[in-house]
């Protein structure tokens, strides 16, 4: 397995320029063709923004050109782009989330959307994300779901080039996820993947989210893999379901799959 296709959304903002140099460095790790998607809202083409709406394909083909990948550039136009078609025939999505007034800027489907109705996997950076490793410090925030598990094995292409890998599981029992996780890591194994596994137990005084992020096995992660929207989308938004709240905290790149 490998990614053949990546697709990255591409927009106004100050993080475009990073988003697109690790897609670039994506394309060539894997072989891959890069479709560039022009995620603009209409009202990034009002005012100042405008400008620096015209240089983004400019910006892409530059990059693309100088990398020496197959390519293809998509409009803002292309309504099919944001959902449906393009999203469905990709490897692996890369996306920003958008807050504050960079929201303005970028269609309103990307990523949330995008990431429900796509079919396979999206890394969502965060607002404001500097360019840096990606994929060498991997979380797999586990929870044995299905959900969690098809982002697994969407991710494996980025495991089996990974130098750390840390299966992370929070409960409220001790050790309930320690036989799955067990499991996981002997099927990474597999695949050439050494796994380290981090066993959380639920004591009631911090959430799942802070405990992923003040166990030093997983301090110094560049990657969380985790399953999206367990729940029905409604519940996520109203009870603060864990990959909500992955989605926007401020600092790692999430991978997940729906």
């Amino acid at each position: 397995m490998s990614y053949k296709d990546i697709l990255v959304y591409l927009d106004a903002g100050n993080d475009t320029a990073d988003r697109l140099r690790l897609a670039v460095e994506l394309a060539k790790t894997y072989g891959a063709r890069l479709i560039g998607v022009d995620a603009s809202d209409a009202s990034a083409l009002m005012g100042a923004w405008g400008d620096r709406v015209l240089h983004i394909r400019p910006a892409f083909e530059a990059a693309v050109k100088d990398a020496g990948l197959a390519s293809h550039y998509i409009g803002a136009d292309a309504e099919p782009a944001l959902g449906g078609d393009f999203a469905h025939c990709v490897d692996l999505i890369v996306a920003s989330r958008p807050e504050g007034d960079a929201r303005k800027l970028v269609r309103e489907e990307v990523p949330d959307r995008v990431l429900i109705e796509a079919g396979g996997p999206i890394v969502i950076l965060p607002q404001d994300w500097t360019y840096g490793p990606l994929g060498k410090n991997v979380v797999i925030a586990w929870n044995a779901s299905r959900e969690v598990a098809r982002a697994v094995h969407d991710a494996m292409p980025l495991l089996e080039k990974a130098k750390k890998v840390t299966i992370f599981s929070f409960s409220s029992r001790a050790h309930a996820f320690k036989a799955s996780a067990e499991r996981l890591a002997d099927h990474l194994l597999r695949h050439g993947v050494t796994a380290h596994i981090s066993d959380w137990t639920d004591t009631g005084d911090v959430s799942a989210l802070e405990a992923l992020f003040a166990s030093l096995d997983t301090q110094d992660a560049d990657l969380i893999v985790a399953g999206a929207f367990g729940h029905s989308r409604l519940f996520e938004t109203l009870f603060g379901g864990v990959s909500h709240d992955l989605l926007r905290q401020p600092t790692a790149p999430i991978f997940m799959s729906h």
